[in-house]
């Protein structure tokens, strides 16, 4: 019997194939290239092919862009049409509190997007953020690249000299004027094409940029609002479950969101990968073979 967990993120996908005691088989990572969670037939057929020449008994999957229940409902009837086997599909921030061991709590995502959501352990959700990355998602990768660029601009316009944030943004796009920056970015087409220059945002702030300081304490306060937001519809800020390449691979941002947050939150970092959640989701769903629509 083979179980699979996957954590379909914006930029990179993470499947595990386990034993039902929980052993690992095979264990990868994948970019997300091509990853849409609409059309639902797109999506599970993405998903199969990622899966093609495994045995499979059960899967769990927590998936960006997998906004409502119904929709990973949807999407979930549709995998178990085409493999046979129960399946179980949520939001891949709803991956981080079974990842930490815990069945209510919030769980925040500060990656590629961004997104906070409040599960009291009876199935009601409640989120915050996470709309996408031009109309939301501040203080995500892609939300800090985007500031970063308007930085650049407003500096240009203003007749004033680059400084570090500028020079690195444009070597990392791999443009040499401002025009051609701005026209760049703009015609990006993806999340993932500006979250990949965050590192230059976090290297000019290292390097004593004013603008890219400005624009990282702003991500920060942007991240905390989403739990204020949360706090305002009477959700408590105990247990709050952060994950994401930003939180867990840049310190100075963890430390600085960090400090911004309520002071009623209990925040952690979580210490191992979100696909441990599917794989805890997939064990449970292995388990009974249930495979009702409501998972």
């Amino acid at each position: 019997m083979t179980l699979a967990a996957l954590d379909i993120g914006g930029t990179k996908t993470h499947l595990r194939l386990l034993t039902p005691d929980g052993t690992t088989i095979e264990d990868r990572i994948v970019a997300s290239t091509g990853w849409s969670a609409t059309p639902i037939a797109e999506a599970a057929e993405w998903i199969v092919d990622l899966l093609a020449g495994a045995e499979l008994t059960a899967l769990a999957a927590g998936a960006q862009g997998c906004e409502e229940r119904a929709h990973c409902n949807d999407l979930a009837a549709e995998l178990r049409r085409r493999l046979a086997i129960p399946v179980q599909v949520v939001n891949d921030a709803e991956l981080l509190l079974p990842a930490a061991g815990l069945d209510r709590g919030i769980a925040v995502i500060v990656g590629t997007g961004a997104i906070a959501i409040a599960d009291d352990g009876a199935g009601n959700l409640t989120r915050a953020g996470g709309w996408g990355w031009v109309l939301s998602d501040d203080g995500s990768a892609s939300a800090l690249v985007r500031e970063a660029a308007r930085a650049v601009l407003q500096r240009a316009d203003r007749g004033q000299t680059l400084d570090p944030l500028g020079h690195l943004l444009l070597a990392s796009v791999g443009v040499t004027t401002i025009a051609d920056l701005a026209l760049t970015l703009s015609w990006g087409g993806a999340p993932e094409t500006w979250g990949r220059h965050s590192p230059a945002v976090i290297e000019a702030a290292r390097q004593g940029s004013t603008d890219a300081r400005q624009v990282l304490a702003a991500g920060a306060q942007a991240i905390a609002d989403l739990l204020r937001t949360l706090q305002s519809r009477n959700i408590p800020l105990t247990d709050v479950v952060f994950a994401g390449g930003l939180v867990t691979n840049v310190p100075t941002y963890w430390q600085a969101i960090r400090a911004q947050l309520p002071p009623e939150a209990t925040p952690s970092l979580l210490t191992t990968p979100p696909v441990t959640g599917a794989a805890t989701l997939a064990r449970r769903l292995g388990g009974t073979g249930h495979s009702d629509d409501s998972l």
